[in-house]
């Protein structure tokens, strides 16, 4: 029971980063309809430039401070130069500049820094508890408050402000909202520079663990892809539950069935997804399309 207990406890924390970077497509899809599969690539250029500032003499905390506005700002160059003049292009169209993203993101990195490993600082103490026998680290804590503050300052913006109202508007009826007075380019713009923020965290909770390098967060995004198809492409809250799910899965899989282990654990996100896609394609907590003719 205690080694269940730990599996679980170490699969919430994994879950939680997953589940920051799923709730970055997700804002992401909402707003335009795409899936940014450079989500990741972008997130470890920004970490890339966090880990660089601190080089140069800058405390560490203010670095992340600067790099977390320059991902804002990364984030909405993006759809302002590259998203916008095609957001009307076919779904194939949108595939294929966002992978072009990926590939453009990942190279930008390898110049600059090349593709050694580098370490890069925890945020969190090496602190650790033993409660009833499993074991709690200040890492997974920290990870796991940081979702939640993360997701508790994400729904106040959406649901208690005029700003993200409007956000959630031009999401909803994006040909409408311009005659009520949103401007809607302004509000996809600042949805992309916002998930480009939260894709940041996400990097900077996992690049201490899997070591500072150009395809760090791959395996990352496979899961975060997982978890916002089990969510609900359309659901922020759906995103977190996703996330977790997929790491507690993950973890218990990896222990406690024998022909998957550590080697095959990949694997977990792609059953899952076939799973809920063969049962419920729009996701646990995503809507259904009624098309009416």
């Amino acid at each position: 029971m205690q080694l269940f207990l730990q599996q679980i406890v170490e699969g919430v924390a994994s879950g939680a980063i997953y589940a920051s970077l799923a709730l970055a497509l997700v804002l992401i899809y909402r707003a335009t309809r795409v899936v940014n599969f450079a989500q990741g690539e972008m997130a470890t250029l920004s970490v890339y430039i966090a880990w660089q500032i601190n080089q140069w003499g800058v405390p560490f905390w203010l670095s992340l401070g600067i790099v977390a506005a320059l991902s804002f700002v990364m984030g909405a160059l993006t759809f302002r130069l590259m998203i916008r003049p095609v957001l009307g292009a076919s779904d194939h169209t949108m595939v294929v500049i966002c992978i072009g993203f990926f590939v453009g993101f990942e190279a930008i990195c390898l110049w600059f820094w090349g593709a050694d490993p580098r370490a890069f600082p925890r945020i969190f103490p090496d602190y650790a508890w033993t409660v009833g026998g499993v074991r709690l680290t200040a890492n997974n804590l920290g990870i796991l408050v940081t979702l939640c503050t993360l997701t508790a300052a994400l729904s106040a913006l959406f649901r208690f402000t005029r700003l993200g109202l409007a956000m959630r508007a031009s999401a909803a009826e994006r040909e409408k909202s311009p005659l009520v007075g949103i401007p809607v380019e302004t509000m996809l713009m600042f949805g992309w520079g916002l998930a480009a923020t939260v894709g940041f965290v996400a990097a900077v909770l996992i690049a201490p663990s899997l070591f500072l390098s150009p395809p760090m967060m791959v395996s990352v995004v496979i899961y975060a892809l997982a978890a916002a198809t089990l969510g609900g492409w359309d659901s922020p809250a759906g995103a977190i539950v996703g996330g977790l799910v997929v790491g507690v899965a993950e973890s218990l899989c990896a222990t406690f069935v024998g022909f998957i282990g550590n080697e095959l654990k990949v694997g977990v996100p792609f059953a899952l997804m076939a799973v809920i896609l063969l049962a419920r394609p729009q996701g646990l907590f995503g809507t259904t399309a009624v098309i009416r003719v």
